[in-house]
């Protein structure tokens, strides 16, 4: 087996001090009434007011270099921020993406007019980015990206469709997996680009996928004869499979892949001390456990990001096992408030709703469960 190795992270005094500073942040907010704490809050939280605040306070792009606006702050402090947002299902959605990983993509692959361009804006909490993946004929399988780039004079004609893709209706951009040559049978890795897409150009169509709830997140996105300069290709052309896995492993390796239901799991904890349902709470004590585990490896994570290393196999396993972990809050939730719903109070009965309907989702988004085994089972070496 490869050996997998991930730190355990002590924080700096600095670190601590940061911890407090959103915290209490976050409280002030609560008290003023800006949000009110929220299941899945990540992608469902859309707020633009709350992310220029938090632009405003430097907590966007904060490991980014200052000429672009960053703050050249550690990895493990860009976590704790996003931790603590999370945790209190803070609605962050409208720069998230933007923040974890477009900004990286392009400090990593990205032309120097794109980050002076982008990378500003986006600290600012002012602009906000989608990822274009998922095809309605590719399934979980990205080499079969069919979306067309022509070249043309001075850019690129896009024709093609993509779905599932969280936020397209609000964002601005679009991180955009296209095929810029044909398919080589022997190796369908190749031929694809990353594009940047403007979501307000001619011929860009935005439909509503709706969850059970009635929420729209999801979209499909769909491009005819859009035209995309070409000053808009993100690093090489043909380089796109290579730029998107390492664009994944930022996706896949946050908090986030295993906070989304923190808020209702702090509200059952609470709930059944208060009603002293000291039975009850011993069955919600192993998820309590496994969140510690998760949460340390995702820390490991981030100070691997913090040394360079690309975390593409962690990732992937964190990823999965937090979004199993998730589902697991939701479910127990649903029973034990089944159990004892005349006790239980009205705000851990809508967070308990919002978990259970967002839950077929966990395992599906940044790679289902399938795929993120597979680059999991590729890591095991024969010896």
């Amino acid at each position: 087996m490869k050996n997998l190795q991930l730190s355990v992270v002590q924080l700096s005094e600095p670190a601590k001090t940061l911890r407090q500073e959103i915290r209490r942040f976050i409280y002030e907010e609560q008290e003023m009434g800006t949000f009110e704490p929220k299941c899945d809050s990540w992608l469902s939280g859309y707020s633009p007011n709350f992310s220029r605040k938090l632009g405003k306070r430097q907590w966007i792009g904060m490991t980014w270099p200052k000429r672009y606006g960053g703050q050249e702050r550690s990895s493990i402090e860009r976590y704790i921020v996003a931790e603590e947002l999370l945790a209190a299902g803070a609605p962050v959605a409208a720069h998230w993406i933007a923040d974890r990983q477009t900004g990286p993509l392009l400090l990593r692959y990205g032309t120097e007019h794109q980050r002076k361009f982008f990378l500003p804006k986006i600290v600012s909490g002012e602009c906000y980015f989608a990822i274009g993946l998922s095809e309605p004929n590719a399934g979980s399988d990205l080499a079969a990206v069919s979306l067309k780039a022509t070249k043309v004079d001075k850019g690129w004609i896009l024709n093609g469709n993509k779905i599932w893709t969280s936020g397209a209706h609000f964002a601005h951009y679009m991180i955009t997996l296209c095929r810029t040559s044909l398919k080589n049978p022997e190796d369908r890795h190749e031929g694809m680009s990353q594009l940047i897409t403007d979501l307000s150009a001619p011929g860009v169509t935005i439909r509503p996928i709706h969850l059970m709830t009635g929420e729209h997140h999801f979209n499909e996105v769909i491009f005819e004869d859009v035209f995309v300069s070409e000053e808009m290709l993100i690093g090489e052309v043909g380089n796109g499979w290579k730029q998107g896995m390492a664009e994944l492993a930022y996706e896949r390796s946050g908090p986030e892949r295993f906070l989304s239901t923190f808020p209702l799991l702090e509200e059952l904890v609470n709930t059944l001390r208060l009603n002293g349902d000291n039975q009850l709470l011993s069955q919600v004590s192993p998820l309590v456990s496994n969140l510690w585990t998760l949460r340390n490896m995702s820390m490991g994570i981030a100070q691997m990001l913090e040394d360079n290393i690309t975390p593409d196999l962690a990732a992937a396993l964190v990823k999965d096992l937090g979004t199993q972990f998730e589902k697991q809050v939701a479910e127990m939730a649903r029973l034990l408030v089944s159990f004892k719903s005349t006790d239980l109070s009205s705000r851990l009965e809508k967070l308990m709703s919002e978990a259970v309907l967002h839950a077929p989702g966990f395992t599906l988004r940044g790679g289902t469960t399938e795929i993120l085994r597979g680059i999991v089972a590729k890591g095991v070496v024969r010896t």
